[in-house]
């Protein structure tokens, strides 16, 4: 009986850490999670716009109507001016051969 007696505290102080511990490692999960859950958010709200003629082969967002295929990832060359990217606002206009239409689509005078 006396070595029940002097194991139960030791018992009991080990489930408090280990009690302590899943708490804490809880909380700073929960918290990355919604870190991260906050950061898509942010992404999800950022204007973004289509950015045609830069993307490389099997790299594409999309397409316009005028390619020779559905969507995402089936662009069969670089830079094809009717393949896009989807960029942040304003930065298409910085990339070489970037442009927010697709080729052909610009108004004729």
């Amino acid at each position: 009986m006396g070595g029940d007696t002097l194991s139960t505290p030791v018992n009991f102080k080990k489930e408090i850490i280990m009690s302590n511990t899943h708490n804490i490692l809880s909380a700073a999960i929960g918290s990355l999670l919604v870190m991260g859950l906050a950061g898509n958010v942010m992404a999800a709200d950022m204007q973004t716009e289509k950015c045609f003629g830069i993307a490389k082969a099997g790299k594409n967002d999309c397409a316009s109507n005028k390619s020779a295929h559905a969507c995402a990832g089936q662009a069969t060359v670089n830079g094809d001016p009717h393949d896009y990217v989807a960029l942040p606002k304003g930065t298409c206009d910085k990339i070489a051969n970037g442009s927010t239409m697709p080729s052909g689509a610009m108004m004729k005078k």
